[in-house]
């Protein structure tokens, strides 16, 4: 199975407006596969050697190269954290801190140096979920399924989730009247399946608190119709699997739910390109880099399309957002694609990171504006 720790909206805005004398991102690909998890950690030490000869280039002291260093072998050593891994693992280290995110999107390996942290291939995991939850929902049983990349989806245990719907209603099942007569019939049940759908809404927001990943509902009606009417989760699916979840195995679900994700991925895409169409004879969409710069950094970009392999290394003027280009990645740099990326985010905009096709004109960037600028 994967582990994951897939960063929440405020921990990534946290990553992206660190600062510091030294900072270091690595993206390593990884397996869940323990038996082969040896080459992942070789590969480490020498993304750290990589690290280290980046700092050693531009004069960073030792004082400021050995924490980082110590940090990173530590990691390397430690057989418990690489027993339990994903696809891929984002690695932020500063001569304070190191931290570590378990992604399940197959990521292209990197490892920058700069005076900030590289996060766009992280934001692939953010934007372009490939994780999501199931909500199977019967009338006799409920379970939460966990959809990780492209792994088998699992069930997991919820603290609180009702059994079914007739230990929430205490009766021997929903259709059971009441001494007066009030609860029996119709609408006796569906009262009682809206207590049981508040019970499993109330247990699935300790789990999906600070999430934007989707819930994707299994059920049919009326329980579908109830749960949404009730669900508090800003994210549920409009799309659901509407068949009876009952005596279906949570891979089967997945493979599902995993037609949904695309689609979702898909249509945030589509909804993006519209309305660059509509947003360029305006004067409020670009594809240039310079352009998009300056934007981001005067407030002006709502939503931002970039590619997430590419680097562009350079400086962006914090007051101007004037670029000045890099000929080569090194440590007095950064990538000005991230950093356009980061701005946004501070400024309340979404970025979402895709493959080069899928942004207009195959450009390194695409940006929808606020305003003309």
């Amino acid at each position: 199975m994967l582990y994951v720790d897939i960063p929440t909206p405020a921990e990534v805005r946290k990553l992206v407006s660190a600062r510091g004398e030294a900072f270091v991102s690595i993206y390593l690909k990884t397996t869940p596969e323990t038996q082969h998890i040896d080459a992942a950690r070789t590969r480490l030490k020498q993304l750290t050697n990589d690290a280290v000869a980046q700092l050693e280039a531009v004069g960073a002291a030792k004082r400021t190269i050995w924490p980082i260093e110590e940090q990173l072998h530590d990691l390397m050593d430690d057989d418990d954290f690489w027993r339990t891994q994903a696809n891929s693992l984002a690695i932020f280290v500063t001569p304070d801190s190191l931290r570590t995110q378990r992604l399940p999107n197959h990521l292209t390996e990197t490892v920058q140096v700069a005076d900030r942290f590289h996060l766009k291939p992280l934001l692939r995991a953010v934007s372009m979920s490939q994780h999501a939850f199931i909500l199977a929902l019967a009338e006799n049983e409920v379970r939460v399924i966990e959809l990780l990349g492209d792994q088998p989806a699992q069930e997991i245990r919820v603290p609180d989730l009702p059994k079914d719907a007739a230990s929430v209603a205490g009766t021997a099942n929903v259709n059971s009247r009441s001494y007066s007569g009030r609860q029996g019939g119709g609408e006796g049940q569906k009262h009682h399946l809206r207590q049981y759908c508040r019970q499993v809404d109330a247990a699935l927001r300790g789990l999906m608190s600070g999430r934007s990943e989707p819930l994707i509902l299994a059920a049919t009606d009326p329980l579908l119709s109830i749960y949404r009417s009730i669900n508090s989760y800003a994210h549920l699916a409009d799309a659901a699997i509407e068949t009876s979840p009952v005596r279906i195995a949570p891979h089967d679900l997945g493979t599902e739910a995993r037609k949904i994700v695309d689609q979702l991925n898909a249509e945030l895409v589509a909804d993006f390109t519209g309305l660059y169409s509509e947003r360029e004879n305006e004067g409020r969409a670009t594809t240039q880099v310079a352009r998009a710069a300056r934007a981001a950094t005067f407030g002006a970009v709502d939503t931002l399309l970039v590619d997430m392999d590419s680097v562009v290394p350079g400086l962006i003027d914090e007051e101007t957002g004037e670029i000045t280009f890099d000929t080569e990645d090194s440590a007095v740099s950064y990538g000005v694609i991230d950093e356009i990326a980061g701005r946004v985010l501070a400024n309340g905009g979404r970025v979402l990171a895709v493959r080069r096709a899928d942004i207009p004109q195959e450009a390194e960037l695409a940006a929808i504006l606020r305003y003309a600028i």
